[in-house]
């Protein structure tokens, strides 16, 4: 995918960008594998705030993706290549020889006609999905389980690949976008190949507006309120904060570790952060 610069005929398009969607075959998307999602504009279930900065947006269907590919041993053929609001990827749907429709994350070089398949008896070619026992060292990844059976959680963003490294036992080494080394179950499955849509981290906004279609309400910087809404706040004209940075409600903002302790963590071989 190539990108597109606009003339700067406002302030708006003088640094827009917008991508050419060279790959996209159709803008009618399939519609029994469409469904509603609601929007939470970052309230729970109590209506309160717990994510900030959302809300608004432009309308939106939810596409139904197969995360599992367990059409095992079932040729399928890629129909078509659609724009997916929901995601930075684009995604692929597939015509099944059983006549099942399904939708999949486009791979880089995915083309309209190519044949898909997944199983353990699949070729190592882009977009079959297969398990990580079959699949040689060395082979780029994406859309990988975490658990075996759960669905594809990781290695899912545009442009993303993760690098099988090694096996040892039933365990195999992934070193992931991030850098951080994870190992996973053999029996958990992942497909060849890179995520497309590669030129996505190149495209700019240009424009608050664009941020507003997307769902994503405006921040403010702390020293610019009052002091009773941030620790920042306060003072006669410009000032610095006096203080290292925080959030509003004092929590330090830089090298403070958040993560929870999940039992995940000891499939981390190496972290991203050192």
């Amino acid at each position: 995918m190539a990108t597109r610069n606009y003339k700067p005929t406002s302030p708006g398009r003088r640094f827009m960008s917008v991508a050419t969607f060279a790959e996209i075959t159709t803008s009618e998307p399939e519609r029994s594998l469409l469904t509603t999602v609601k929007k939470t504009a970052g309230r729970n279930s109590q209506g309160r705030v717990t994510a900030r900065h959302r809300g608004g947006g432009h309308r939106r269907h939810y596409r139904i993706i197969d995360w599992k590919r367990t059409k095992d041993g079932v040729p399928g053929k890629v129909a078509t290549i659609e724009y997916d609001p929901n995601r930075t990827a684009f995604i692929a749907l597939i015509h099944y020889a059983d006549g099942d429709k399904r939708y999949i994350l486009a791979a880089e070089g995915m083309k309209v006609g190519d044949a898909v398949h997944s199983g353990e008896e699949a070729d190592i070619k882009t977009g079959n999905n297969l398990p990580v026992r079959k699949i040689p060292v060395g082979t780029l990844l994406h859309n990988i389980e975490l658990y075996p059976g759960r669905g594809a959680q990781m290695v899912r963003a545009a442009g993303a690949s993760a690098q099988l490294m090694a096996k040892d036992g039933n365990k195999a080494l992934l070193r992931l976008p991030s850098g951080e080394v994870r190992q996973v179950s053999h029996d958990c499955r992942a497909t060849i190949g890179q995520v497309g849509n590669l030129d996505n981290e190149n495209i700019s906004g240009g424009k608050a507006g664009r941020s507003r279609w997307r769902g994503i309400r405006p921040r403010i910087r702390g020293v610019a309120t009052n002091p009773c809404d941030h620790p920042h706040g306060g003072g006669e004209a410009r000032s610095t904060p006096g203080r290292a940075s925080c959030t509003p409600w004092g929590k330090p903002a830089l090298g403070y570790k958040t993560r929870k302790k999940k039992a995940s963590d000891a499939l981390i071989v190496r972290r991203r952060k050192k």
